[in-house]
């Protein structure tokens, strides 16, 4: 289904956790519902007149699940998640691609599609990723995915 996303490519970021593949599914959900249910991003997304407010459906993230600003169009435990989701300025897509890393480690990446149609579409563009917003946001969400995970991952002492 990704593959053939009609959604306009716009940047991937990958981080390496020390974690398996299970772990890293578990923090990579949790921290997806800690970072996009929270009032703020709630209110983003209402703000921007996203198609999807609230959280609702499927626990722990599943097909149809739905988080504020997304609605998840596919999910394989441990191995992918794609969001999709839909605003007045954008229609957009993350794509989660866990994949081995080495012994005891996976690579997570995030890969970002998104249109922009029209002129508020393009100066929305170039606010989210002109300003480095963008890149900032899916940094700090894949540092606090790693860190659940590592965190989840280690035995009790």
């Amino acid at each position: 289904m990704e593959e053939a996303d009609p959604l306009p490519y716009l940047d991937e970021h990958t981080t390496v956790i020390a974690a398996e593949a299970d772990d890293v599914w578990r923090g990579l959900c949790a921290a997806l519902e800690r970072s996009f249910s929270r009032a703020p991003a709630a209110a983003y997304a209402r703000l921007v007149r996203a198609a999807d407010t609230r959280p609702s459906g499927p626990r722990p993230l599943a097909e149809g699940s739905v988080l504020p600003g997304f609605r998840v169009r596919a999910a394989s435990p441990g191995e992918r998640l794609i969001l999709h989701g839909r605003h007045r300025f954008s229609s957009y897509a993350l794509i989660f691609r866990l994949e081995p890393g080495g012994p005891g480690r996976t690579r997570l990446r995030a890969e970002s599609r998104a249109a922009f149609p029209g002129v508020a579409g393009r100066a929305y563009r170039r606010l989210v990723f002109g300003s480095g917003g963008h890149a900032v946001g899916m940094r700090r969400l894949l540092a606090g995915i790693r860190r659940t995970s590592e965190a989840s991952g280690r035995p009790l002492p």
